[in-house]
């Protein structure tokens, strides 16, 4: 009993390696921007989607990981994303399309989360 109150609770990866696998995405996006591998909207998507993966806070992942997708769009110089026109703190339609889209995301169909992000 004593071992399952000090496992990992971290929902993302092992917190062993949130660092490092922070450290990728942010790389993996740099490298996205410098070479134009995708298009602006889909590198925000792709950022945001590798942030929430690693899940790196107890709590606030999800808005963190948008604010610094919104943050990359502009710098690319575009407006920054209306996230569904939402807050997705309600369990309501949004959130679940915003879920959907990240599960989509999950299996490497970017399309559904660049389409909420920009909806």
């Amino acid at each position: 009993m004593r071992r399952l109150l000090h496992r990992d609770k971290n929902l993302g990866v092992d917190r062993a390696v949130i660092l490092p696998r922070l450290y990728e995405a942010f790389e993996r996006t740099a490298y996205w921007v410098e070479h134009e591998t995708f298009a602006p909207d889909e590198i925000g998507a792709r950022f945001h989607h590798a942030l929430v993966k690693v899940h790196p806070f107890p709590n606030g992942n999800g808005r963190w990981s948008r604010l610094m997708a919104d943050v990359l769009v502009v710098g690319l110089g575009r407006p920054r994303f209306t996230w569904g026109r939402s807050s997705l703190r309600l369990a309501d339609e949004a959130r679940r399309a915003y879920i959907a889209a990240l599960r989509a995301a999950d299996d490497h169909d970017f399309r559904p989360l660049v389409e909420f992000a920009r909806s």
